[in-house]
């Protein structure tokens, strides 16, 4: 007989969704059979799978030993997600969730099964701390472009994800970028449109007006911090979070931003890469504002998380004289 007592780590899932990640390798349809035989129970009570787990509960498995090992396989880092993650840039961690600063460059998770991304960095880290991932894996509650850097939040337990992620669905917090951009802009404005994505080129189409059920409806809100004749630095207020958003959004009004390959200017990002050997856009995910909340994080009402901006575009910023002290401060 195995037996699971439920901390705080992973309680607030489903009984049918442990025991999905502690047997990893059994079937569903083993898991659901072994429920219905009372091999395993929820505190000595038959269990359906769908009872909402609690600190203090305990889940017995009435299985030999041979049967836990046979569908219980170790979740292996690598060698090369080790090598990982010296990189992690963290901004503030407790015991649900982990503020990180993304470099550019850095997938927020995976697209291929050979690819390293933030999660796999977020991982290493916990593993190296000693975490367990056999009942809770942890994972990232919103996800940046690649070529982004800035704020991205993980979850490290069942709860401080469901909640992050509640958070992140709701609009309630505040989510500003740092960007410069093409042309001179003087007024700070609101912009509201129609965002379609385009599957086959990995882009989206920007429109003032609905035309098809596809069509979703975007709002951007930005104003100018520091300018020259050239580009703008702006600070960006994403008010609905939409793939590619503030990226096709600013270019849509002639304002694209700098280094961006996909909706740019290319004269201006050569320009650029040339006087700065700029490899990525500047765009940055700066400054993350937790709204009012009760319940496990309660402790986070009204919190203010801040991203240094990375190296590359502090450069950019200093060559083009836009870099004035106290031009972030609220």
């Amino acid at each position: 007989m195995q037996v699971i007592s439920i901390t705080q780590r992973e309680a607030g899932q489903r009984l049918d969704k442990l025991l999905s990640k502690y047997l990893n390798s059994a079937p569903k349809s083993f898991i659901y059979k072994m429920l219905r035989k009372k091999n395993i129970v929820l505190n000595e009570k038959k269990a359906e799978g769908n009872e909402k787990l609690k600190e203090g509960d305990e889940v017995k498995l009435f299985l030999a030993k041979e049967t836990i090992e046979k569908f219980s396989k170790p979740i292996m880092m690598g060698k090369e997600g080790k090598n990982r993650k010296k990189a992690l840039n963290i901004i503030y961690e407790d015991e649900h969730i982990l503020f990180i600063n993304k470099p550019a460059g850095v997938l927020s998770q995976k697209a291929k099964e050979t690819d390293i991304s933030l999660v796999e960095m977020i991982l290493s880290y916990l593993e190296e701390k000693g975490s367990d991932f056999s009942l809770c894996r942890p994972s990232v509650c919103n996800r940046l472009d690649r070529n982004t850097s800035g704020i991205v939040i993980a979850g490290k337990t069942v709860v401080g994800l469901q909640e992050m992620s509640r958070i992140l669905k709701e609009r309630s917090a505040s989510k500003f970028y740092l960007c410069l951009v093409k042309g001179k802009i003087e007024r700070g404005a609101f912009l509201e449109g129609y965002l379609t994505k385009e599957g086959e080129r990995n882009q989206v189409i920007i429109k003032e007006t609905s035309s098809s059920e596809k069509d979703l409806p975007i709002k951007t809100q930005y104003i100018p911090l520091a300018c020259n004749r050239e580009v703008t630095l702006l600070k960006v207020k994403l008010i609905t979070g939409r793939s590619h958003q503030i990226r096709a959004h600013l270019a849509s009004i002639g304002h694209p931003i700098i280094g961006d390959g996909k909706y740019g200017e290319l004269k201006s990002n050569q320009k650029f890469q040339e006087k700065y050997h700029l490899k990525s856009q500047l765009l940055h995910s700066y400054q993350f504002v937790m709204p009012d909340i009760t319940g496990c994080l309660s402790y986070l009402s009204n919190r203010t998380f801040y991203a240094p901006l990375p190296e590359n575009f502090k450069i950019v910023l200093e060559g083009e004289g836009l870099w004035q002290h106290g031009i972030l401060e609220d």
